[in-house]
């Protein structure tokens, strides 16, 4: 088995396995395939085979004879023939060394495979950073207090007036709060109206439990036979079940009761039971 050769480009310092065949060609001129410079192959022949230290310390041997070098070892099929010096003759002009691009020509060659450094950031961004940020955080508590502004104005009622000029210039409203679950009817009756026969009177007590003001919800009272079989239903909405000193925009307030007092003519129908449930359409 032939021994391998080695040669080195003088441009990138890679170096690459030869063949016989490329040593003999173009009189040894080779390309390089990483940084395109045209050399004499043979010329550059060096040898990876590890050598002994020597004990003198002014000789200085070949970095690649020191032990296994710590650049990139390329085959053989990366170099290609140097141009053909009868084309040039003949007046083509001669293929010429690549260069190496002008940002990296600029870094010198110990630096060449470093990691960049970070360069520091240029004054005028700094100035749109400690601008923006701040200005950003500011607008998006802005649109999370209006989009959550029903809750905020029932939980702090000292917000409400705050939050009532800013929807002013947006065009929002401040609504009560919904929550079924915290509704409930405390109590109710079906009574017959002696004075007019075919007639009934609901009373009932709508309770809010929870701290803070609740919207008005529907009512649906639904009448039923002596099966339990559905005769009459009916929706009530606020306007129709609530007295006329309620505040409907501002909603039942926390902790307390709404009564409900509805005459209600069932003279086509003989009911023998009812229903209340409250809902949010």
């Amino acid at each position: 088995m032939l021994e391998e050769k080695y040669t080195r480009c003088p441009g990138c310092r890679t170096i690459f396995r030869v063949t016989p065949a490329q040593l003999e060609a173009r009189a040894g001129k080779v390309r390089c395939g990483h940084c395109r410079v045209v050399f004499d192959g043979g010329a550059h022949l060096i040898s990876l085979a590890p050598r002994q230290r020597s004990e003198e310390p002014d000789v200085v041997h070949d970095e690649a004879a020191q032990g296994p070098p710590t650049i990139t070892l390329r085959d053989a099929r990366a170099l290609e023939p140097a141009p053909d010096a009868a084309a040039t003759a003949a007046g083509e002009p001669a293929a010429q060394p690549a260069t190496v691009p002008e940002g990296v020509a600029e870094i010198p060659y110990e630096e060449r495979f470093a990691w960049a450094r970070r360069t520091k950031p240029r004054p005028e961004r700094s100035v749109v950073y400690v601008v923006a940020i701040p200005l950003l955080v500011l607008l998006l508590a802005g649109q999370a207090t209006l989009h959550f502004r029903d809750a905020i104005a029932a939980r702090w009622p000292a917000a409400r007036p705050a939050l009532t000029r800013a929807c002013e210039f947006t065009g929002c409203a401040i609504r009560p709060l919904v929550d079924e679950t915290a509704l409930w009817v405390a109590a109710s009756d079906l009574d017959a109206d002696p004075a007019h026969r075919g007639l009934l009177i609901l009373s009932a007590t709508i309770r809010n439990r929870a701290t803070w003001p609740l919207a008005y919800p529907a009512l649906e009272l639904t009448l039923t036979d002596a099966q339990q079989q559905v005769v009459v239903r009916r929706v009530l909405q606020p306007p129709e079940y609530a007295g006329g000193t309620a505040d409907l925009a501002t909603g039942i307030p926390g902790n307390s009761e709404v009564p409900v007092k509805l005459f209600i003519d069932a003279s086509a129908v003989n009911p023998a039971g009812y229903q209340i449930y409250l809902f949010y359409p």
